[in-house]
């Protein structure tokens, strides 16, 4: 069983910045997809970003210029760098280990809070 924990959640002004972090339990090169999601009120779930086993990096358009996901492997850790951030950016960002179509694990999510 693979546990999955966030943090790095706060609150910020507009235009501020915040580095998320997603340590796994397992290791992180086992996995095929890493991501992080992200769920403001009255909204549905969204992709933020993602790394697939190829390497290969996709962004939600609203956030690419302003955020980077990367990985640290030896920490299993995956992380979101996140700059010049807007107040629609207020969300639970949650992080996402997937190993297959129907086999993955989500953290319980970190606050992020942009005031303007």
């Amino acid at each position: 069983q693979v546990q999955v924990v966030e943090s790095g959640g706060g609150l910020v002004q507009a235009g501020g910045s915040l580095r998320l972090s997603c340590v796994a339990s397992g290791r992180i090169s086992s996995f095929n997809v890493l991501a992080w999601y992200r769920q403001a009120p009255g909204k549905q779930r969204e992709l933020v970003a993602s790394i697939v086993g190829s390497g290969q990096i996709s962004y939600l358009d609203s956030v690419k210029g302003r955020f980077t996901i990367s990985t640290v492997k030896t920490r299993n850790m995956v992380n979101l760098q996140m700059t010049d951030l807007k107040p629609e950016d207020t969300a639970v960002y949650y992080c996402n280990v997937r190993s297959n179509a129907v086999l993955s694990w989500w953290g319980q999510g970190t606050q992020v809070t942009v005031s303007s």
